[in-house]
């Protein structure tokens, strides 16, 4: 049977250390760590997420508050270890047979930015009702669109936003199909020297 990494769990302020080294050796400077430390401090983080392997955070992302519009929230930043970034944890599980069709089946569960996204992207399509009422009406995210696009955020939906961002880089994950038109306003952090 495969298996993979733990089910994914909040982060209490026992995890922020852990959290912090993460962040440092997933990313080449300090700036995501001194984002999360910066927008803990302003109140702006709404819900942070890590995912567990055997003890260890795998993988995290970051849930803020945006200025506006009211309701929305920012996804940033979103790590995973590079050791174990692309499936590469399931290299040293017992069982696995390198190349061909199995290897990306077998390797599939472990990739933790993957399976963190989809299980955000569930709470827009599947959860019930009371467990979407309680997300952010809309989350926004900066990254690659063919990447991002494969767990429900849409290029196409956020082409009316304005944005202190480009917008061929800017997704939005948010039930319906409609194009919102927002002018959208990061957490302070994101201003003033904490990314």
């Amino acid at each position: 049977m495969v298996v993979g990494p733990d089910f994914m769990t909040g982060v209490d302020e026992e995890h922020f250390d852990e959290v912090d080294t993460l962040l440092k050796a997933a990313f080449p400077t300090d700036a995501e760590a001194r984002l999360v430390k910066k927008l803990r401090a302003d109140g702006d983080m709404l819900f942070e997420a890590r995912k567990p392997w055997e003890g260890r955070i795998g993988g995290y992302f970051a849930l803020s508050r945006m200025q506006a519009p009211e309701g929305w929230a920012c996804l940033a930043p979103m790590a995973v270890l590079p050791e174990w970034q692309g499936g590469r944890l399931a290299e040293r599980k017992p069982n696995m047979e390198a190349g061909g069709p199995k290897d990306q089946l077998y390797r599939g569960p472990w990739r933790f930015g993957s399976r963190m996204l989809q299980h955000l992207q569930s709470y827009y399509e599947v959860f019930p009702a009371g467990v979407r009422e309680r997300m952010p009406e809309t989350i926004v995210v900066l990254g690659k669109p063919s990447f991002y696009g494969r767990y429900g955020f849409s290029l196409e939906r956020a082409q009316k936003l304005i944005s202190p961002y480009p917008l061929d880089c800017t997704l939005i994950l948010r039930r319906g199909v409609d194009v919102p038109e927002a002018e959208l306003i990061y957490p302070r952090a994101f201003h003033d020297g904490g990314c």
